[in-house]
């Protein structure tokens, strides 16, 4: 099997003061999200959320559910998001074809069987990320391209942080159990993403970096808003934020970044904003 699988724990915030910098990036950064002709995966016991990629050059990949599931189907209890960050591809979910180009997203509901992901040229293959969360019902399959999506444009180039918020899976657009994706895109000359930071109690959020020059990085904030870390990012990694988490970052450069969001709530707009002079 073409997969590769890790579990992350939850964490405590007064444990979290107590890292370094190996342990922080240990427990929360996935470093290598993208590898030829593999599957990869974490599973965070926060929110019991997925995390993974899908990079089929030489061969078709099929998502197949990990021993940590239980369950004779990847989607047997749960929900998945896709956006493909690479070259034209095709999910194929239960025999039904759908051609993702670069950004085009598909939200593939609880119940489905069989999911095989292909890139349309292997000297281009696709980057599929995809995140999953818990499902109580079925829901269909959705092919989502960004003209489908909520678009926020936000901040100002005078504080760095122009940027369009693309919604992709929120309610306004598709129907959900938890999961929520998008996809954020920073403005030439801004760097700072999700400024204010803000946290949100009732669900953790992943982010995944990418479109970040190769000479260049991503510093990304995290931890208590009185109690703050960092960890230095570069092209296609993730990083995992919990509930009593901030996550915000800024670039060398500008890129593009897709947060995705499970938990209690799905009103995008429910959210904790910290203020920069709050900060510590």
């Amino acid at each position: 099997m073409a997969i590769n699988f890790e579990e992350r724990q939850s964490y405590h915030p007064e444990d979290f003061k107590g890292y370094d910098t190996e342990r922080i990036r240990k427990e929360f950064l996935i470093e290598k999200v993208m590898e030829d002709d593999h599957i990869n995966m974490v599973y965070s016991h926060i929110e019991r959320y997925i995390v993974g990629g899908v990079v089929p050059v030489t061969k078709e990949l099929k998502l197949e559910p990990v021993d940590a599931l239980k369950a004779e189907h990847f989607c047997d209890r749960r929900e998945v998001g896709v956006i493909n960050v690479g070259g034209t591809g095709s999910a194929v979910v239960d025999g039904k074809e759908y051609v993702l180009e670069f950004k085009d997203a598909l939200y593939i509901g609880k119940g489905a069987k069989e999911i095989v992901f292909k890139s349309a040229d292997s000297k281009q293959p696709s980057h599929f990320y995809f995140n999953s969360a818990p499902a109580h019902k079925e829901l269909p399959v959705k092919h989502l391209t960004l003209k489908d999506a909520n678009v926020l444009h936000m901040g100002a180039l005078e504080s760095s942080n122009e940027r369009n918020i693309n919604q992709l899976m929120i309610n306004k657009v598709v129907e959900t159990c938890q999961l929520q994706m998008g996809m954020t895109e920073l403005k030439t000359g801004s760097v700072w993403n999700t400024m204010p930071a803000h946290n949100h109690s009732r669900r953790n959020e992943v982010y995944f970096y990418f479109n970040v020059p190769e000479d260049q990085a991503v510093c990304h904030f995290m931890g208590q808003p009185q109690e703050t870390r960092h960890i230095w990012m570069h092209n296609e990694q993730a990083v995992i934020s919990p509930s009593w988490s901030i996550h915000a970052g800024a670039g060398t450069s500008n890129y593009i970044f897709i947060w995705g969001m499970a938990g209690e709530n799905i009103d995008y707009t429910d959210m904790d904003k910290i203020q920069p002079t709050e900060l510590r």
